[in-house]
């Protein structure tokens, strides 16, 4: 476990939350769930060589991940919040997913650049009251590069909903992208 590393997420393994709603279009946030993590660790350093458990009514969750050399358990902790749906197991879910940040599962995404997707590229539908924005559409991770440092250089998102690319942005210096 000395150099323990988790690879970096696959587009398949990343979901789109819109995170604010305007006129002028949506800004959306990337993130991975719990069956991610819980995939990830059980591929990563087998299915019986970690486990969880949660303290303060689910609000922390401690990751333990088996070191061989050392002959026990290595924990890293961290707290959830609650979801809009489902309370109890939001915040357990949260304090999960968080605590598997803490051991590097899907750390990348904390180098996501800055998505908004414009009204062309989604439905906005503005309330009676003419300032209330609902955006419903549902986007997806199309494609993501990383660099030698898991950084995201490179990034697709697919509206599923209006069958269109609705954001793509590629940082990689010129020489490492490849010709069309």
């Amino acid at each position: 476990m000395a150099n323990l590393q988790f690879r970096t997420l696959r587009a398949d393994e990343i979901d789109c939350r819109i995170c604010m709603t305007r006129k002028n279009g949506v800004q959306l946030l990337l993130y991975k769930d719990a069956r991610c993590d819980m995939n990830i660790l059980d591929e990563c350093v087998g299915a019986t060589n970690w486990q969880r458990h949660h303290s303060r009514d689910n609000k922390n969750c401690t990751v333990s991940i088996w070191d061989e050399d050392k002959e026990q358990w290595i924990s890293k902790e961290d707290t959830g919040t609650e979801s809009y749906t489902e309370a109890e197991k939001g915040v357990a879910s949260d304090s999960f997913k968080r605590a598997c940040f803490n051991w590097g599962v899907g750390r990348e995404l904390y180098t996501a650049p800055f998505v908004w997707i414009g009204p062309e590229k989604c439905n906005l539908t503005v309330h009676a009251n003419g300032t209330t924005v609902v955006c419903k559409d549902h986007f997806i991770v199309q494609q993501i590069l990383y660099d030698e440092n898991k950084k995201i250089v490179a990034l697709s998102i697919y509206n599923t909903t209006k069958k269109c690319r609705a954001f793509c942005v590629d940082m990689r210096p010129q020489e490492m992208k490849k010709p069309a």
